[in-house]
């Protein structure tokens, strides 16, 4: 396959990536805010796994909620907006970036305008799920949460195992 197709493809897929994240992340949300009551507590998995309705109106574990609200316009809504633009023309005018990287800027990217979408069009962030094991228990959390810290991971896993990042 010559390089322009590979190129061609791989932007494709960053593309159809980025918007099965944003679609399952929405998708979710939209269950969720029409079927489970605000703050309601439905154990998935006896207690470990639990379905919830939180509106975040903060950051990640609610930090900011408290701004006033130009300080979360620009912190929460402009500045991942262009944080998030910018990566994906990076990802997809690049043409020498490992694919698995590209898959962890999709997840990223993708989870990133999930959130982003819920802020500007709701004022908040939709979260629903928590998992508790034992002493163990997350913040709670969404599918746009959970595909940012998938892609953060992959990510990381590259950087820690030397392979070359061109992003």
């Amino acid at each position: 396959m010559n390089t322009k197709r590979k190129v061609l493809l791989s932007r494709l897929a960053v593309i159809v990536l980025v918007l099965l994240n944003i679609g399952c992340d929405q998708v979710s949300k939209k269950v969720v805010r029409e079927n489970v009551s605000h703050q309601e507590f439905i154990p998935l998995i006896k207690n470990h796994f639990i379905l919830t309705n939180v509106e975040n109106k903060g950051a990640m574990l609610g930090f900011g909620a408290n701004f006033p609200p130009t300080a979360k316009i620009i912190l929460f809504q402009g500045l991942p907006l262009i944080v998030l633009l910018v990566l994906l023309y990076r990802i997809l005018t690049k043409t020498q970036t490992n694919n698995w990287m590209l898959l962890a800027f999709a997840f990223v990217i993708g989870g990133g305008i999930g959130n982003l979408i819920d802020r500007i069009t709701v004022g908040s962030v939709t979260d629903f799920f928590q998992i508790r094991l034992g002493f163990f228990r997350t913040g709670i959390f969404n599918m746009a949460d959970v595909a940012v810290t998938t892609g953060v991971l992959l990510i990381l896993f590259f950087a820690l195992s030397g392979k070359k990042i061109t992003v």
